[in-house]
């Protein structure tokens, strides 16, 4: 027979077994809820274009021209998303990521040309792999937009803002070689944050690589940042590619970059993301056996 301790026992058991399992359904149904909210927030956005849109410079270091820029969204702040990166992930998770992404193709072409009076700058607009693998994904609209904008294929760079790798390489390949005979350019941003593998650049020979910025930060302090860097510089010497370093902040990692030929740059110490169309420029600094003095 048992005892009452162990009788006991048992009651407390299944009591905290109960407990947990109210516990597990009160926090599923408060995160459904949480899902719904932002759902209904992130269509309230797309409909009502609340998005913010800033531009950032990107420069030949070799001359200080800014070359082009790089449209950035960004929500307002609310309890539902505290930041930029927060609201992202969300779309992410969503069936949504289509009709944002071309949503905010759409709004950083307009707002570029609205706001830019130059006809003639590169602009890179972040856009998901799997958007473009999308069957529902027509290029002939963006064709069609581009010319009542009156901005050229070749001024419009696809920034591939891929964070689960591409894995059927042959057909992304083929996609992109689509995009290209019409004149547009491939960038592969993040590179070196881990996410982006030396097969993608193999396979899919961007027009640009994006440096992410956790390889420039201190890079002139740490050698083995140094070490990758040089590689991948070598690498895209030998397919003619080229490179746009992230993320430049202090002027030690620009004078880093420019020492190893670097072809472009993008970074606070350049030029901060801004509403209005902005160029560039590159703060006078030297280095060891080279004085470089910027255009103004």
């Amino acid at each position: 027979m048992y005892s009452h301790a162990t009788s006991q026992l048992f009651s407390n058991l299944k009591t905290n077994h109960f407990y947990s399992y109210l516990m597990y359904l009160n926090n599923r149904r408060k995160n459904e809820v949480l899902h719904y909210k932002r759902l209904k927030e992130l269509q309230k956005i797309i409909e009502n274009q609340a998005l913010d849109t800033f531009f950032q410079p990107i420069l030949k270091l070799s001359s200080g021209e800014t070359i082009g820029y790089e449209a950035l969204n960004r929500p307002t702040a609310t309890n539902l998303f505290t930041n930029t990166e927060s609201f992202y992930d969300f779309v992410g998770q969503t069936n949504q990521v289509f009709l944002f992404e071309c949503f905010c193709r759409n709004i950083s072409l307009k707002r570029f040309m609205e706001r830019y009076k130059e006809r003639n700058s590169l602009i890179f607009i972040n856009i998901h792999p799997n958007v473009l693998l999308d069957s529902t994904y027509h290029s002939g609209e963006t064709l069609q937009l581009l010319s009542g904008l009156g901005i050229e294929p070749k001024q419009v760079v696809f920034e591939l803002t891929e964070k689960s790798a591409v894995t059927d390489f042959k057909l992304f390949e083929k996609v992109l070689s689509n995009y290209r005979a019409q004149g547009f350019r491939i960038a592969i941003d993040d590179v070196g944050s881990g996410y982006n593998s030396l097969k993608t650049l193999v396979y899919l020979k961007p027009e640009f690589i994006k440096l992410d910025k956790s390889l420039i930060q201190n890079i002139d302090q740490n050698k083995e940042q140094q070490q990758l860097v040089k590689l991948i510089i070598d690498y895209a010497k030998q397919s003619s590619t080229e490179i746009i370093a992230e993320g430049i902040e202090r002027m030690e990692e620009l004078a880093f970059i420019c020492e190893q030929g670097v072809d472009y740059g993008q970074g606070f110490a350049l030029g901060k993301p801004k509403e209005e169309v902005k160029p560039g420029r590159i703060p006078q600094y030297s280095i060891p056996h080279h004085e470089f003095s910027p255009a103004i």
